[in-house]
């Protein structure tokens, strides 16, 4: 059976919240035209939450409930990824479990979507948490910004609406689930931003704390890595052997000036840092040439990016 549209729903420990949540998507999707699937993805839940899951019913009207379930917990970015890869839709929406994103919203993404849009994001306007999540998220949104280019206001929020050829192209890993629009950039995919509705969290206490911030911080220096390197990475080594370069001359220049004086040992330390600047400059330029020749002959048959452009130009014309 093939569906219009996929609801992807990552669960942790959310035994409270299943239930109501199954009911709020329902209720948001039933009238609806064409058929509809959640997709329940359970984390490794330690609770009874895939135990209700299962007893939810499978169908109802023209909404059909598909279950996931991990042996172990491996993150939201991993539950996400498997909701992607089982979605059968063809639009696909994700959302938190927790019922602080709102079901009601799903008809605003889709229209969204019929306006053109590869990827609609939903920004938390009003955020209802505390202070302590929202100001660091705010910092993380400004710096992800700056560091990729791509200016969204909420990149934590997991309200999102994707076409189906668009996601399923884009690998997701760690805590990248928070980079996809960042990530789509790179396939030239047409991205908006939409206010949504935000909840306090009624049940259950919240899967996040400080100890992920310093994850996030690596994954943004991957997916800046990513975005700088992606079509020149010879000119992103060059970048760095140059100021490699620029620093073995002020020790080479230092090395001279300490020569002439009676006391050489100065003199002999910045010698050794000219040697070793000038090999890091050498070995960054030779491995900027070869990342330079291995994308050049490899990217045209294993670039994902370049096949997603293909694809949305493609899905483009088939729908003008």
């Amino acid at each position: 059976m093939t569906f219009d549209l996929s609801i992807i729903v990552p669960l942790y420990n959310e035994e409270e919240s299943i239930g109501p949540m199954h009911e709020a998507i329902r209720a948001a999707v039933q009238d609806l035209p064409g058929n509809v699937e959640i997709v329940f993805v359970d984390d490794g839940s330690r609770d009874r939450t895939f135990a209700l899951a299962d007893a939810l019913p499978r169908h109802s009207g023209n909404v059909h409930l598909r279950l996931v379930k991990f042996r172990r917990n491996f993150g939201q970015t991993a539950a996400m990824a498997a909701g992607i890869e089982f979605a059968r839709g063809r639009i696909l929406i994700t959302m938190d479990g927790d019922l602080q994103n709102d079901p009601a919203d799903i008809p605003l993404f889709l229209a969204k979507i019929d306006e053109g849009y590869d990827l609609v994001v939903g920004w938390r306007h009003d955020r209802q948490d505390h202070w302590s999540r929202v100001i660091p998220s705010k910092i993380a949104n400004w710096l992800i910004g700056k560091a990729t280019g791509v200016p969204i206001k909420d990149n934590g929020c997991s309200l999102k609406a994707y076409r189906a050829e668009l996601i399923k192209e884009i690998p997701l890993y760690a805590e990248m689930h928070r980079f996809i629009p960042a990530m789509s950039s790179l396939a030239g995919a047409r991205i908006a931003e939409i206010k949504v509705r935000h909840h306090a969290r009624r049940f259950g206490q919240s899967k996040y704390g400080f100890s992920r911030i310093y994850k996030v911080f690596l994954d943004l220096l991957a997916i800046s890595t990513i975005l700088g390197f992606h079509r020149q990475p010879m000119l992103a080594f060059a970048g760095l052997a140059a100021v490699a370069t620029g620093l073995g001359f002020v020790s080479l220049g230092s090395a001279l000036v300490y020569g002439m004086t009676p006391h050489d040992q100065p003199g002999i330390v910045f010698s050794g840092l000219t040697v070793l600047f000038g090999a890091l400059a050498i070995f960054l330029m030779v491995l900027g040439l070869l990342s330079q020749l291995i994308y050049g002959t490899m990217a045209r048959r294993f670039d994902p990016f370049r096949r997603l452009a293909a694809r949305l130009i493609a899905t483009e014309e088939r729908t003008a």
